[in-house]
């Protein structure tokens, strides 16, 4: 391994625009009410919207970002902590942010294939409610979204109506995992958790185990945990990799998300390091941020947590998913972080398993999209719920 984290890629991904060779036959008829309201040009509502040509259903575009291999793989275990893998790393910051500043404007996808991938997105959205005034009834609406994130005519006119998508999870404090695991009964959808003292980290190590262990107990599936970032500054990577281990060992069977809190990290030295040594203490996700920060997520810091993803993945086999979370708001950025995967690590690491997405209002606004695709009109901001 070389003293400098490769910035341009070894080898080119295959471009993202090559997904645009598939074709389609057929089109879909959309049931409209009629309206009596005039446009500028004298036509009616209904006439207007009868003028658009339906879209075409999207599920062989969905099948292009398919998982290509099928979906099990062996769980991470982590390994020995190793200084050698990451001591020496030096980041060309400059590279990383170009590198990540282009990637957004170089490729894009469009049309039926647009729609596949903000389904692709919704489908890894972990439905996110964090707040002090959360309540059982909240997390209970919030599970009925999971359930059902996009409505019933849309998923019908995707073409998606005998596979309808839900999200990745739902994630909640600890206190409100029994309801949501209650909400979300027979559904398919696991309830994650924040826990140790999310989102400081800074509690005591028997507390901060005892949280996992309580969220567990109350069927938490998924387990999001925050580090000490004051091992990080001090460089002090055998406490940070000890306390790693000991929380995946109170996981247990379920799988456990690192965040590294990148925003308060300081450095992308630092945040490839702090990668490193929570994929040495077994977690099974690499996540950004809390969402608390004053910086969450952003393109540059995750290009560099997935370069250190995939060198861990060089060195030991093991495959490590990757969570982006906070400040991830619409469709474009949805868009935006697929590209990233895309480009980085291909088409495995676009599937829920291994790529989630942190959000609360995020999934409004793909509903949006996709209901302009549907009748080539955009619904209005207050058609769709907030969060």
């Amino acid at each position: 391994m070389t003293s400098q984290t490769q910035i341009l890629q070894k080898e080119p991904a295959p471009p993202i625009t090559a997904l645009t060779a598939a074709s389609h036959n057929g089109t879909l008829r959309i049931m409209i009410k009629p309206s009596k309201s005039k446009s500028k040009s004298g036509k009616s509502a209904a006439d207007a919207a009868a003028s658009v040509q339906a879209a075409p259903p999207i599920s062989s575009a969905l099948s292009l970002v398919a998982n290509p291999h099928g979906s099990a793989f062996p769980r991470a275990t982590g390994c020995k902590l190793n200084l050698d893998w990451f001591e020496s790393i030096q980041v060309n910051a400059t590279a990383a942010e170009t590198r990540a500043a282009t990637l957004t404007t170089r490729r894009t996808v469009k049309k039926e294939y647009q729609a596949a991938w903000l389904v692709r997105a919704l489908q890894c959205v972990d439905l996110t409610t964090l707040a002090g005034d959360d309540t059982p009834g909240r997390v209970h609406r919030l599970a009925a979204k999971a359930r059902r994130p996009l409505r019933e005519d849309i998923v019908a006119a995707l073409g998606l109506a005998e596979t309808p998508p839900k999200v990745g999870a739902v994630c909640v404090y600890p206190t409100m995992v029994g309801p949501a695991v209650r909400a979300l009964q027979g559904s398919g959808i696991p309830v994650a958790s924040v826990a140790t003292g999310f989102p400081t980290g800074l509690t005591p190590l028997p507390q901060r185990l005892a949280e996992i262990k309580y969220a567990v107990d109350m069927g938490a599936g998924e387990i999001d945990i925050v580090i000490n970032r004051a091992h990080v500054f001090s460089q002090d990577w055998s406490a940070l990799y000890d306390e790693t281990c000991a929380m995946r060992e109170a996981c247990g069977a379920a799988h456990m998300k690192a965040i590294l809190a990148t925003g308060d990290l300081k450095t992308l030295r630092n945040v490839y390091k702090a990668s490193m040594v929570a994929m040495m203490g077994g977690a099974d996700f690499i996540k950004t941020s809390t969402g608390k920060e004053d910086v969450n997520a952003t393109l540059p810091v995750s290009l560099i947590m997935l370069r250190a993803l995939r060198d861990f993945g060089d060195y030991t086999g093991q495959m490590i998913g990757f969570k982006p979370a906070g400040g991830l708001r619409t469709a474009k950025d949805a868009l935006n972080w697929l590209i990233l995967m895309k480009e980085e690590l291909g088409l495995r690491w676009m599937q829920p398993d291994l790529f989630r997405i942190g959000a609360s209002t995020m999934l409004s606004d793909i509903e949006r999209q996709l209901e302009h695709y549907v009748t080539g009109r955009y619904a209005a901001t207050t058609h769709h719920a907030l969060a």
